[in-house]
């Protein structure tokens, strides 16, 4: 054990670095500086960390990556500029690039993000993707299906289009509901009244069949809307008792913070950009923890635990957190450090009681160490 923690000591403290906002900043790898938010706010400092042994570097050297799915013992990663890498138990990457058109456009926060395996993959080697695209002179994301083909990820077809996109808050997270469905968040394309719009399909966690098709039982008859209000929700996860979590940034410069956790029900209004914090509106539902004013921690994949505690991985907190909705921390108050110093973490998941946690210091607002990115695996208490 002690060969361990000798281990994890030195991996952080070669990751250890800061970070900027998430909003305002250049394309991955462009070189250029990153640009902040109107007022820079400290990073997040959650208290000492509960030890999460062993640790494990399972892969280095990821380009600006996303999500990560499981297939099998073999993990798959989504990477912004347009490609998947597969990580084979043994350690070797093969990178595959995604055959989608339009092409990825990567740009601040848009580019190749949510990726979820069908629960067919096995036999149709089908899998779903969220992706930034430009047409008729401005941004957009659409949602397709993929299919894993020899030399790359390959579009087989189409199901949703025409989300607003932008440089900021597209949102992008992918994942497979208890139901069945496809779920996805989107942002609000740096427009605010999207969010309280139900005939847009920006500022919303939307469910789809995964045919492309609406499902009968959504709340707004004919709609994909399943709940509205949110600014920028990046991650989605449910409990074994079907419950779902949401984790959303919160407004950015002035006053800043107020990054929340939700509880998502059909049809629900979450506020943006009408309140947030603990302002409150008839008709609309506060979230269950939020992160009060600067520092701002900036939540982005979320996991559930075998406690059914929510596992929240922060840009600009720099920190693996721990929100357990049976014994909610009050606003404003920091959240459980599971482990930090490591920098900027995108999406965590969660498998037979190990943590895997995807850095995220190349995508141009990190300060990346030399084998940056990486997926790390940490043994959960």
């Amino acid at each position: 054990m002690l060969i361990w923690k000798m281990l994890a000591l030195l991996a952080a403290a070669a990751l250890a670095g800061g970070c900027t906002a998430e909003e305002y900043a250049p394309a991955p790898g462009s070189g250029a500086p990153a640009a902040t938010t109107p007022a820079e706010e400290p990073a997040a400092a959650p208290g000492e960390p509960t030890e999460v042994e062993p640790f494990a570097v399972l892969a280095e050297k990821l380009r600006a990556p996303w999500a990560i799915a499981f297939d099998g013992e073999t993990i798959l990663v989504s990477e912004r500029d347009g490609s998947v890498v597969r990580i084979a138990a043994d350690g070797s990457l093969t990178r595959k690039p995604v055959v989608v058109k339009p092409g990825v456009a990567a740009s601040g926060e848009s580019g190749f993000l949510g990726f979820a395996l069908a629960p067919d993959f096995a036999e149709t080697k089908t899998a779903f993707a969220y992706h930034t695209y430009e047409a008729d002179g401005r941004m957009q994301n659409r949602i397709v299906a993929l299919e894993e083909q020899e030399e790359a990820w390959v579009e087989t077809r189409e199901l949703l289009a025409g989300i607003p996109g932008s440089r900021i808050h597209d949102g992008g997270r992918l994942a497979i509901g208890p139901d069945g469905h496809l779920y996805a968040t989107t942002g609000d394309a740096g427009e605010e009244a999207y969010a309280q719009d139900l005939g847009s399909l920006a500022g919303k966690i939307l469910r789809l069949k995964t045919d492309g098709g609406v499902p009968a039982e959504n709340p707004f008859p004919g709609s994909y809307v399943y709940s509205y209000g949110h600014r920028n929700a990046q991650g989605i996860a449910w409990t074994a008792a079907g419950v779902m979590y949401a984790s959303e940034h919160g407004p950015s410069g002035d006053p800043g913070g107020h990054d929340e956790i939700n509880a998502v029900e059909p049809g629900g209004n979450y506020g943006w950009p009408d309140v947030y914090g603990d302002d409150a509106k008839e008709g609309m539902i506060p979230p269950l923890y939020h992160s009060g004013e600067p520092p701002a921690i900036a939540p982005s994949g979320i996991a559930v635990d075998d406690r059914g505690a929510l596992l929240v991985a922060t840009l600009r907190g720099e920190a693996l957190l721990r929100f357990d909705p049976a014994r909610p921390t009050p606003a404003g108050e920091a959240l459980e450090a599971l482990t930090k110093d490591y920098g900027r973490l995108r999406d965590v998941a969660v498998r037979d009681g190990y943590a895997y946690v995807l850095t995220n210091n190349t995508d141009g607002r990190g300060s990346p160490a030399p084998t940056d990115d990486r997926l790390l695996r940490f043994q959960l208490p």
